[in-house]
């Protein structure tokens, strides 16, 4: 049976890196989202996000494609992260994809409980903290108002009582040497593929 193996985790646990590796190293086909936040100096359309805007998402809520979106009100106003069910085939392959655990949940009911597998990365704060300021610090406008807002955000979306909702048995600490945990997260995926 095909799947999705689902990247979970609070924002700069190292999701997009790991992400990439997977890629990179099994035969997954990757599931792009979509928001409407501006793009980082960093990344690029069609890669880490299809970056659109607020028109193109009414126009693709309309036609009833997505899956699952969520907003966040951010210090520069509303970004929207969503997907969209134009990109992923599971009839061709399995799949990998980035979310969150109310996206997480969004997708087992779309596709099936046993067709989407998590995968939650954790790291401690201090370190993720400090992951976070350094990724920012490289931008060309540096939002770091919005960055201790997501940090703060973070600590309630994947608090222990939310986690144990969603089943999240299976953790991946990516607080040390980032090889050591994407080397467990791969064997896991390969064991299930």
């Amino acid at each position: 049976m095909n799947r999705i193996f689902y990247l979970i985790g609070k924002s700069s646990s190292g999701k997009d890196t790991i992400y990439s590796r997977i890629l990179a190293e099994l035969p997954l086909k990757p599931i792009v989202l979509y928001t409407t936040r501006p793009k980082r100096d960093s990344e690029t359309e069609g890669v880490e996000y299809h970056f659109v805007d607020r028109k193109t998402y009414d126009d693709m809520l309309e036609r009833g494609c997505i899956i699952e979106a969520r907003t966040y009100d951010t210090v520069y106003g509303l970004w929207t992260y969503f997907t969209s069910a134009d990109g992923i085939d599971l009839e061709s392959g399995s799949c990998a994809g980035i979310g969150t655990l109310e996206s997480l949940e969004k997708m087992r009911a779309y596709f099936g409980y046993d067709r989407v597998v998590p995968i939650y990365i954790e790291v401690s704060d201090d370190i993720r903290f400090l992951r976070a300021v350094e990724r920012e610090r490289r931008q060309h406008e540096p939002r770091y108002t919005e960055l201790c807002r997501r940090f703060l955000a973070d600590n309630e979306d994947f608090s222990e009582t939310n986690l144990e909702k969603a089943g999240i048995d299976k953790r991946f600490d990516n607080s040390g040497e980032p090889d050591e945990c994407f080397e467990r997260i791969k064997s896991y995926i390969m064991d299930i593929m």
